[in-house]
């Protein structure tokens, strides 16, 4: 990923792909509404951010791989946010301003925060995002009441979502190539669902084809930057009823299921451990626009590369609650959340 918001040419990969499925609508199930927690990489993370912001009171956890501090990218050039650049007191000052002056209306209460799980990783060889960003995020969450949010810097590792296991297609842990997930001998998703959830038990390693659901995210969104469907992984037990916590991960920019098939959903490693801990897992979709729209500090541009919108493709309340991709997914969290005992 060149940047968190256009990344390298979009396509040619050879992609895998799930079983065919019927698209289907996306189901009510028994979620424990304090266990909602998310988590992504690169613009993904900058997502995740965002959801942990503005909706601080459904969110009890936050997991970064590689973001930029929340508005960064709304008051500054997306590459003073990242490309390993220092980021200011200044500049951390005027988003604090916006945090303070939105909180309780366009976001939820700014007091939430602080009360929330936050996981956060880079690897010291990632040139896109970098150490200096990552240390921001976490300056940030530490003004804002979090306490203590070690920042994890893991060596010789790039732009990537580490594992600790090879798949087919993946790139090497030390150079920023898609589909952007390596095996790091770290297991990223391990780490930040133990974060907010605590001791996890024994991954299933082939979690079964018949959980994987696409289902039709049309119904949430006519977004142009989010695809006609999305994904999630629902274990056996939760299909028959048992109480789940819920995890949305949000991939990167070209790594959507258009760019590199099922490797963001599967080799991730998120749904070994969901299988045996009783964790569904929602997998949004962005897709690529080709279309050029005015941003608060970035100028016209566009979306050719299925990045999610960090710098407001979608309206300038791209990070508040009112945002077009934000209260999608946020609509999708609470359907399935919605036959809650």
């Amino acid at each position: 990923m060149i940047s968190l918001r256009s990344g390298l040419a979009a396509g040619a990969l050879c992609a895998t792909t799930l079983a065919a499925h019927a698209v289907v609508s996306l189901p009510a199930l028994n979620v424990d509404a304090t266990s909602i927690t998310v988590s992504g990489l690169s613009s993904g993370a900058v997502m995740a951010i965002n959801m942990g912001y503005a909706y601080s009171a459904t969110f009890r956890g936050v997991g970064i791989f590689a973001g930029t501090p929340y508005l960064c990218q709304y008051h500054h050039a997306y590459g003073n946010c990242q490309n390993n650049n220092v980021i200011s007191a200044g500049m951390l000052s005027t988003m604090q301003a916006s945090i303070d002056s939105w909180s309780g209306a366009q976001i939820d209460n700014k007091a939430n925060i602080a009360t929330q799980q936050v996981y956060l990783f880079t690897g010291t060889k990632d040139s896109t995002v970098g150490p200096n960003p990552m240390l921001a995020v976490q300056t940030q969450y530490a003004e804002n009441g979090v306490p203590a949010a070690s920042l994890i810097q893991r060596a010789n590792t790039a732009h990537v979502f580490p594992t600790d296991f090879s798949a087919t297609g993946n790139n090497p842990c030390s150079v920023s190539l898609p589909p952007y997930i390596s095996n790091c001998g770290y297991d990223g998703a391990k780490a930040v669902l133990t974060q907010f959830y605590g001791t996890l038990q024994p991954r299933n390693n082939a979690p079964a084809a018949a959980n994987y659901r696409e289902f039709n995210q049309r119904e949430f969104t006519g977004n142009l930057g989010m695809a006609n469907t999305g994904w999630v992984y629902v274990p056996a037990s939760c299909a028959a009823g048992t109480q789940c916590k819920l995890h949305v991960a949000f991939h990167g920019c070209t790594q959507s299921y258009s760019n590199i098939g099922d490797r963001f959903i599967k080799n991730t490693g998120y749904t070994r451990w969901a299988d045996t801990n009783n964790i569904i897992v929602l997998f949004p979709q962005a897709q690529a626009d080709a279309n050029l729209y005015p941003t608060p500090a970035n100028g016209t541009v566009g979306n050719p590369n299925a990045c999610w919108d960090t710098v407001g493709f979608y309206g300038w309340d791209y990070a508040q609650k009112g945002g077009a991709q934000l209260s999608a997914v946020k609509a999708m969290v609470d359907r399935l959340a919605s036959a809650s005992q």
